[in-house]
């Protein structure tokens, strides 16, 4: 079985992000892998070390995403793939999936396993958009994925109303949920040994196609604005005797709040 594994370079939500004229400030910015996308390579290799898979990593963007690469070899993934082109700057959720349709259909997989969502636009579209390119069956959600045979897989997703199970028939795209399992944490041998692996670089000519085909030039979407969210207002302590602090709390839900 050949995977084949998107990830993402995403800005470390866990700091703080300034907006200034509904922009992001760059200045100071950290970058690190889509925290789904973590989930999925961690999948990916867990179907290497138990199922004997063949696994390859793509990952789009810029001159950096290389750290990115290398960390998901030191994971346990095998080939990575690069594509860099400045045609890509301002691409959105259509285009990646139509760039990562060219990657796929260069490597013949026969399974695309992506991140739920990026953590940076939570739009959650670009793996599905690559299944309907491809033509190929998707289960979005999943958090578990276990291999039948050379032809199918069973996967669990979180669906509505419950845990729902799903027979696919490969080659297929799956979209991993943060619920599959605990991404590991890169041993220092693997770190080392991953600075030395071949990373194959490729621009859009590379891949046999440009930038019009893959609607680089008119994406469907565009961030026009950011905004900083509001800071959430400090509560009211009250101090005294629980007659005159429930009078006066029940008159704040009434003729403030009006709750009541």
């Amino acid at each position: 079985m050949k995977i084949l594994t998107t990830v993402k370079k995403v800005v470390d939500v866990e700091l703080t992000i300034r907006i200034a004229d509904g922009a992001i400030v760059e200045d100071g910015l950290q970058y690190v892998i889509n925290a789904w996308d973590e989930n999925a390579v961690e999948a990916s290799v867990q179907l290497k070390e138990n199922n004997g898979a063949e696994t390859t990593l793509v990952s789009i963007g810029g001159g950096d995403n290389t750290d990115i690469i290398r960390k998901c070899y030191a994971m346990g993934i095998e080939n990575g793939i690069h594509i860099e082109d400045p045609a890509l700057e301002k691409a959105d959720s259509s285009i990646y999936a139509k760039v990562l349709q060219k990657v796929y259909e260069k490597g013949d997989y026969d399974l695309v396993i992506t991140g739920k969502q990026a953590q940076d636009t939570d739009s959650g579209q670009t793996g599905i958009m690559l299944a309907e390119y491809l033509g190929l069956p998707c289960v979005s959600n999943v958090i578990a994925i276990e291999v039948i045979d050379e032809q199918h897989v069973k996967v669990s997703r979180l669906g509505d109303a419950g845990t729902e199970r799903v027979e696919l028939e490969l080659p297929a795209v799956v979209t991993v949920s943060d619920s599959i399992n605990e991404p590991r944490l890169p041993a220092m041998r693997g770190v080392m040994m991953a600075k030395k692996k071949k990373i194959e670089v490729m621009d859009l000519a590379a891949l046999g196609t440009s930038p019009e085909e893959v609607g680089g030039g008119a994406p469907k979407s565009e961030v026009v604005e950011f905004m900083a969210s509001k800071t959430r207002q400090s509560g009211q302590k009250f101090e005294g005797n629980a007659a005159d602090i429930t009078t006066r709390v029940v008159d704040l839900l009434v003729n403030e709040a009006k709750v009541l």
